[in-house]
């Protein structure tokens, strides 16, 4: 193990750590004790809310993290090599806080597992969503536990299925939005391979944060082998998100022309709407443009420009992931539906929803704070 003297502030970051921890768990505390239908703001319109795009964040992350990963231990770019530990840990983690997050929205967890077992439904995509992402779990499990050995040839095995059970799994979960019909603003096969580039956008943005600030909080400067990772990270990370914008204007394109029914009022309730600061700021601005144009310029595509872009990024990225969720549902399927404003139906996240957000978060950070302070996850060379 490499636990460590505590270092100035390292208290103080498991205290606030612990204390947004304890936030989530009082609110969930508070669901079970009252139900969902009295802390929850989602509705029989509206019924999906923040915590299935915390569960989608978290599990884009997940799946980014392991394809970064398998750049290094399944494809050998050696580079990538010095991050496969900490990116495998950190996609457990954030799987298991995505897992975490849907639970919370579901009234039944357990009794969903159990049907799921005894009572599968093959042509459900969220039965094989909840199947693909637990075999996906197992192997980043096994897959950890080889690359902690010093087992490569197990360690690149299980990757490479790991690696093709991620795209499986990731383009399954765009497909339980892009199946629903009667969603237009979701319907069709754009979002299959839009999660998976997404997906990578936050899984280098994530990489770029823990190798940044593992060496920062541990008071020592970026080693020559790191800068030139980081470096590598950034160009790649400027092509992902390039390439993303694209993929971002080809979403709205086709919500716009013609003005098809119920797409058209989603995508205006994103670009003009209940939605559009959130889109124009958070998703454009923070979560596109300015980490392109840091990467993309050499003088600013620096370990720390790189780390500021990927920081950036992961904000923008949650936002993205909350507004394609609430923007599919804003729409009523059905006439005579009160309480709409212009139009379209509402949705403000609870206090005791944003409390469960603050703790997967939280509970998320300590995890890898913890794996980080007594896990051996430097890199080992081949």
């Amino acid at each position: 193990m490499t636990a460590t003297a505590k270092r100035p502030g390292e208290l103080l970051w498991f205290a606030l750590l612990g204390a947004g921890v304890l936030i989530g768990a009082v609110s969930a505390v508070n669901v079970l004790i009252q139900g969902h239908a009295h802390v929850y703001n989602v509705t029989r319109e509206v019924p999906w809310g923040i915590l299935i795009a915390t569960y989608v964040f978290f599990v884009v992350s997940s799946t980014g993290l392991c394809l970064v990963s398998s750049l290094g231990h399944v494809f050998g770019i050696e580079k990538f090599e010095l991050i496969g530990r900490r990116a495998i840990i950190l996609a457990i983690i954030t799987l298991i806080t995505g897992f975490g997050a849907i639970g919370m929205e579901i009234n039944h967890p357990i009794r969903l597992g159990i049907y799921a077992i005894l009572s599968p439904n093959f042509s459900s995509p969220i039965w094989w969503m909840g199947t693909l992402y637990g075999l996906y779990l197992a192997l980043l499990c096994g897959e950890f536990y080889f690359l902690m050995r010093g087992h490569h040839k197990g360690a690149f095995a299980l990757g490479m299925i790991g690696f093709i059970a991620a795209v499986s799994a990731h383009s399954n979960l765009g497909a339980v939005f892009g199946l629903l019909e009667a969603r237009p603003y979701w319907h069709g096969s754009f979002l299959p391979i839009y999660f998976i580039l997404s997906a990578l956008v936050s899984g280098g943005a994530l990489v770029a944060l823990f190798v940044y600030f593992n060496h920062k909080f541990r008071g020592i400067d970026l080693p020559k082998a790191y800068q030139d990772f980081m470096v590598s990270l950034g160009k790649l990370q400027a092509l992902f998100l390039v390439i993303l914008i694209f993929f971002v204007i080809w979403k709205i394109i086709p919500g716009l022309y013609g003005q098809p029914p119920g797409k058209y009022e989603a995508t205006m309730a994103t670009l003009t709407g209940p939605l559009a600061f959130n889109f124009w700021f958070f998703e454009v601005l923070i979560g596109l443009l300015i980490p392109v144009t840091i990467l993309l310029n050499r003088a600013t595509r620096t370990p720390f420009g790189v780390m500021v872009a990927g920081l950036l990024s992961t904000v923008g990225i949650f936002f993205m992931r909350y507004d394609l969720v609430i923007a599919g549902q804003l729409v009523p399927m059905r006439e005579g539906v009160d309480g709409l404003v212009n139009g379209l139906l509402t949705y403000t996240p609870s206090i005791t929803e944003l409390g469960i957000v603050i703790g997967a978060m939280a509970f998320c950070l300590l995890l890898y704070s913890i794996a980080e302070k007594f896990l051996s996850l430097g890199e080992q060379k081949h």
